[in-house]
């Protein structure tokens, strides 16, 4: 029996002031550019990249429950992966472009198998979310939020729409290597030469995007089965997707007055106390 389609919600006139079509344009675009639908991509989605899923269940005490919200979603296979899980019972999937999510998206659920019926598309800006306040238990992200024109205004409102206790979860962000700064200047400037348009951060930088939205946060170096051939964007000469995952809590209670506390890590320890 065939599974129905996820739904997929029109949206107009939903791009924030810190987005613009250029800004889509640039999406579709980078998109093209990857090839982030090809073979090898479909290879990654379905044999390593959910192996993410029992990492942070296992590895970080991340217990994926209720209704998620994936912002910059793209393909969408992390909301995929998500929708197969038995306590989450609501996938919301968003993107700037809602090409990807008419054409790719469903290709990518069909390909991972995804539960679909939970599973909702709509287009959206990760600076201006168009939801109410505590209204998630979950936000996640897949390598897109260094894209963002303000990350700490992206992390205000994934800080908004989540409940009390809620987890904003983000993979794959490409972290800048401990290297010199002419290293990296050299490294900028064969970006832009190849008309490669993004932003990259070191961890310390991270961290204090979450600080600066007052959201408690951890990062957690990725360890994934051996094997794992990590995510590698080789136009960045080896900075990988795959090195951290950055949890961050709202603070309050998370489901039945239970506090979320990461599993035990030596040596990291959250940006912000509650």
């Amino acid at each position: 029996m065939n599974k129905p389609e996820s739904r997929y919600v029109e949206k107009k006139a939903y791009l924030s002031r810190y987005a613009h079509e250029r800004l889509l344009a640039q999406r579709e675009s980078a998109a093209r550019m990857k090839a982030e639908f090809s073979d090898e991509w479909f290879r990654q989605a379905k044999e390593d990249l959910p192996r993410f899923i029992p990492f942070l269940i296992k590895d970080c005490g991340v217990e994926f429950r209720g209704r998620v919200l994936e912002i910059g979603a793209g393909g969408a296979w992390l909301s995929a992966e998500l929708s197969k899980l038995p306590k989450v019972v609501e996938v919301i999937t968003t993107d700037f472009s809602p090409k990807l999510l008419q054409e790719q998206a469903p290709k990518v659920f069909t390909a991972l198998d995804a539960n679909t019926a939970k599973i909702t598309r709509m287009p959206g800006d990760f600076h201006q979310l168009d939801f109410p306040d505590n209204h998630f238990d979950f936000v996640v992200s897949s390598a897109v939020l260094h894209q963002a024109a303000n990350i700490v205004q992206v992390l205000r409102e994934a800080k908004r729409v989540l409940k009390p206790g809620g987890q904003f979860i983000a993979i794959r962000e490409p972290v800048w290597p401990l290297v010199k700064i002419k290293s990296r200047a050299k490294m900028m400037a064969k970006l832009v030469a190849t008309g490669v348009n993004e932003r990259f951060y070191t961890l310390a930088d991270y961290k204090e995007f979450f600080r600066q939205a007052a959201l408690p946060c951890v990062a957690r170096r990725v360890s994934l089965a051996s094997g794992f051939r990590y995510y590698v964007d080789k136009m960045v000469n080896g900075i990988t997707h795959a090195r951290y995952a950055l949890i961050a809590a709202k603070p309050g209670k998370a489901g039945k007055d239970k506090p979320w506390r990461p599993l035990a890590s030596p040596g990291e320890r959250p940006t912000a106390r509650r």
